[in-house]
């Protein structure tokens, strides 16, 4: 053999070993967000029946029981907890602080032991749900090391509650979603109005809410649903132990008509009701009992960082009324630095452009469109800016203008939160908070129910987390990205979507539903069919063929002894009615568009989603008709129901 074919094997041997020794080393896990290091090793970690989390810092107690108890209900295994060393086998949080590493950083190193170490419960907070997120996808553990931490600090969801109103019980669920894809920030919009063109052009009669419990002004809590003092507390500090911050949020001077139709001597006359009248002094009183009522006293309601004072889309007619809008803004948001707030606006200072100075150390913008506050402009000012452009990032169900559903894939190649509509920053510019999106619910009588927005958050949930964590150095496809971030849950022992797997399946089969039976699933979701055979008799008006805590579907519905089905504030009756003696088969089809219903395979209401023209100037309201199908209870009927079958698909 020469010398240079015994060089050339040795090089052929090398090659070889090296392929086999990188085909050994595990690939980097999928999360959402991404994590931003891997550094692979072989081998797996298993989760014995005796593992333990452990911790040694009482600050991480809370995570590592909540860990533990999020990985129950993902496998039904348990595991101890233990403020202890940590050994093999154990999974083990630790902070080790730092001067130089962001909170919300976080390392895990994955050996004979699963160690998750960051320099504050942040990051360790983080980490505990990276490590859910693989565990969902496989029952253990790639050996190796992560080093992950967020590009930007910011990262949101914004929610109106003021023109629909939002329950607490999805909001607690909202953060639990919001934890798992690591989102921090969530902004509730306490109050607003609805358009005065759907309530024939009179401000007096136009929908407004102010959605929270007021012991200082009796009657401006708004009668169709509203926060308690205490609930809205205990729910700030649940979300904060989840690691989500909430920000109230006050939409003053505009989106004001809550607060005019309870004072109508605070409304502007010049510009409308809906308007605050910043040319009177009671209007400042009245803001400043407002603020002292909720930002005040030993025990604040709110109790975050953050507080949104509003300042969105007031007129900007002349200097005059430019100069008081910057006053009244500068003036709460030093009056919310003063209750140790700090304060958040909707950026419109460009839009009200003036002499006035609108203070910058402290105030934070929530740049939503470059008109009303020109990016580059802020930024020359000094303030701290968050991304939330309303062309990519606003949701506003079922209203023909921004976005039903947002435009994944737009987000994920093309935004990022250093992009401003076509204004583009450097990543790296510390004047960059981070991003976040919205759903607006404009027009609160259209039919969209929070099922229905919640199926609109999730669409594009993930993809927001991916990119407000990374910004533009997301490395997954997006095409791969879409296909297994739809993989994940919502969240540990969440299930609003009320969907079971992935794979076209039957979910429930039931020979015969007595009436009263209890079923083994409360309801199913987007997309299903529901069959069943019906045996009639004679059934009074009201009589309940299924129902959940969130919908009903009639047997003889109240209004006309028709069946139906109604959710929230509507009732929808289909065209048939069930006689005694009389056997049909019913199929329901449901997506997030409509409810299909069939009789004996004929289709006897299409309830697709409509717009219905509002007035003269041909303004449309969508009407959308959709159930997420009740089953967790059947009603009190004489008839049989036999034959039930649920499926999670709808057959093509």
């Amino acid at each position: 053999m020469t010398f240079n074919n015994l060089l050339r094997g040795i090089a052929v041997a090398v090659i070889a070993a090296t392929a086999f020794a990188a085909d050994a080393v595990n690939p980097k896990p999928f999360t959402v967000p991404e994590i931003r290091q891997w550094r692979g090793a072989e081998g797996n970690f298993e989760i014995a029946p005796d593992a333990r989390v452990t911790y040694s810092d009482p600050k991480l107690q809370a995570i590592a029981q909540r860990f533990a108890q999020d990985y129950t209900t993902f496998t039904g295994r348990q595991l101890n907890v233990e403020k202890a060393k940590a050994r093999k086998g154990d999974i083990n949080f630790k902070i080790k602080p730092s001067t130089k590493a962001k909170s919300e950083s976080y390392d895990i190193d994955i050996t004979d032991r699963v160690t998750v170490t960051a320099p504050a419960e942040e990051g360790a907070r983080w980490g505990a749900m990276t490590l859910l997120q693989m565990l969902e996808q496989a029952p253990a553990l790639p050996k190796g090391h992560i080093s992950d931490q967020p590009s930007y600090g910011f990262r949101g969801f914004m929610i109106d509650a003021g023109r629909k109103y939002i329950p607490l019980d999805y909001l607690y669920k909202l953060v639990d979603v919001m934890a798992y894809y690591k989102l921090n920030e969530l902004n509730v919009h306490l109050n607003d109005n609805s358009f005065v063109y759907f309530y024939d052009d009179d401000l007096n009669m136009t929908q407004a809410a102010f959605r929270l419990e007021s012991e200082t002004f009796p009657g401006l809590t708004a009668r169709d649903g509203f926060y308690t003092k205490n609930e809205f507390r205990d729910f700030q500090k649940y979300a904060a132990g989840r690691g989500v911050e909430i920000i109230p949020e006050f939409d003053l001077p505009a989106h004001s008509l809550a607060f005019s139709h309870y004072r109508p001597s605070i409304g502007s006359k010049e510009y409308g009701i809906d308007h605050l009248n910043l040319m009177s002094e009671e209007t400042y009183g009245f803001v400043d009992s407002l603020y002292a009522e909720y930002l005040g006293g030993p025990d604040p309601v709110f109790i975050g960082k953050r507080f949104n004072i509003g300042t969105d889309e007031y007129s900007n007619k002349d200097s005059v009324v430019v100069e008081k809008f910057r006053y009244f803004t500068d003036r709460y948001a030093r009056q919310a630095m003063d209750y140790g707030k700090r304060p958040v606006a909707w950026g419109a200072l460009t839009h009200a452009k003036g002499k006035f100075p609108v203070v910058v150390d402290g105030l934070d913008l929530f740049i939503w469109y470059n008109g009303y506050a020109e990016p580059k402009e802020m930024h020359e000012l000094g303030y701290n800016m968050v991304s939330i452009p309303d062309n990519m990032v606003y949701i506003v169900p079922k209203a023909k203008y921004y976005q039903d559903y947002l435009n994944n894939r737009r987000i994920y190649d093309n935004w990022a939160p250093n992009v401003f509509r076509d204004v583009v920053f450097d990543e790296n510019d510390p004047q960059l908070l981070g991003g976040m999106f919205a759903v607006w619910n404009d027009h609160s009588t259209n039919g969209v129910t929070v099922k229905d927005i919640h199926h609109r958050v999730m669409h594009s949930l993930p993809t927001v987390a991916a990119k407000t964590w990374s910004g533009s150095a997301v490395t997954v496809p997006f095409e791969e990205f879409e296909k297994k971030s739809a993989m994940l849950s919502e969240a540990p022992g969440v299930n609003y979507l009320s969907t079971f797997g992935h794979d076209p399946i039957t979910v429930l089969e039931v020979a015969e539903v007595k009436a009263g039976q209890e079923l083994p699933i409360k309801e199913i979701g987007y997309d299903y069919t529901v069959e069943f055979d019906v045996d009639g008799a004679k059934e009074s008006k009201g009589t309940v063929l299924f129902e959940s805590p969130d919908a009903t579907f009639w047997l003889c519905n109240p209004v006309n002894g028709t069946m139906g089905y109604s959710r929230e504030d509507k009732i929808y009756l289909l065209r048939y009615d069930v006689r005694p003696g009389e056997k049909i088969h019913v199929k329901i089809e449901g997506d997030n568009d409509a409810l299909r219903f069939y009789v004996n395979g004929k289709l006897v209401d299409n309830n697709v989603s409509r717009y219905l023209r509002h007035n003269d100037n041909d303004m449309q309201i969508a009407e959308l008709r959709t159930l997420v199908f009740p089953l967790a209870k059947a009603g009190d009927y004489k008839s049989k129901i036999s034959n039930l079958k649920v499926r999670n698909y709808i057959e093509k």
